[in-house]
């Protein structure tokens, strides 16, 4: 189920079928809008039971579901939460509107758009000449902790896991937008992200030029205090030789380049999982 559930998802996100009101971070806020109110006052154990209980319900409607209609009914729940879990197109407008907005020489608008793609990292002291490279490796972590890492989660844990990962993403973005310090959620987002990163940043090694990937993924990924967004755009960077940078105010090519990569990342990923799928070591 998890191979068809994971193409069926790309398929619907690629052609925009969800309409916005089902997009995964607008039902988060929802979600914590209704049941949670104020981030800012959650604390520890309210924190605590606003990361897992989507996860909960999810897998009580697993348990529910298990075994009906011939199997239909879950694999109609593991669409729905596949669908759901990938579907960021917010994420995909803001990068439309920053490429625009570098064809058409915007710098303002491009370190704009550059910070609203990327909260994790500040931007405003790179230079112009260079603002293309780092949204390029914006892109490459992006790419993980909207697709990959999602998608590692659904194949190895299933909509439970997958439900949990973007819970604890949504409230870690929010921690680093808005500047909160909310409990637990540091801490749980590191540990969540430590393995999956590593592996994923492998997938670049394999995706692009192996041997400089290889090396840049051994130095960062086998060590314990490397981060999981220096791991994997570190490791893009090694993969992917870019091109010379252009005479334009923002250059697009370094972006493109490491754009084109985690393309080829994913598109592994799902060979991958068929090949698991028939082997019959992933359900």
């Amino acid at each position: 189920m998890a191979l068809f559930s994971l193409l069926v998802a790309i398929f619907v996100e690629r052609l925009k079928f969800l309409p916005a009101s089902w997009q995964c971070d607008r039902l988060l806020q929802s979600y914590q809008a209704t049941f949670f109110g104020d981030k800012a006052s959650l604390t520890k154990p309210m924190m605590a039971l606003a990361l897992v209980l989507p996860a909960l319900l999810i897998y009580v409607l697993s348990w529910l579901a298990a075994g009906m209609f011939w199997g239909l009914l879950s694999l109609a729940l593991w669409i729905l939460v596949a669908a759901i879990c990938f579907n960021h197109q917010k994420q995909r407008d803001i990068f439309k509107k920053y490429m625009q907005a570098a064809c058409r020489s915007d710098v303002q608008a491009c370190y704009h758009y550059a910070a609203e793609l990327d909260c994790s990292e500040c931007l405003d002291a790179v230079s112009e000449s260079q603002l293309g490279l780092k949204v390029g490796q914006s892109v490459a972590w992006t790419n993980y902790r909207y697709y990959g890492a999602v998608a590692l989660f659904f194949i190895f844990f299933g909509p439970v896991g997958a439900m949990l990962y973007c819970t604890v993403r949504f409230y870690a973005e929010e921690s680093a937008r808005k500047s909160l310090e909310l409990p637990l959620v540091n801490q749980v987002i590191t540990l969540l992200d430590w393995l999956p990163s590593r592996i994923f940043a492998f997938g670049y090694a394999l995706s692009g030029q192996f041997s400089e990937g290889l090396t840049a993924w051994r130095r960062y990924s086998l060590s314990l205090n490397s981060s999981a967004r220096t791991v994997v755009t570190e490791t893009a960077l090694a993969a992917q030789p870019l091109p010379e940078i252009a005479t334009a105010p923002i250059c697009v090519q370094s972006t493109l380049a490491l754009l084109v990569l985690s393309k080829r990342n994913f598109t592994l990923i799902v060979a991958i999982l068929a090949l698991l799928t028939i082997l019959g070591l992933v359900n």
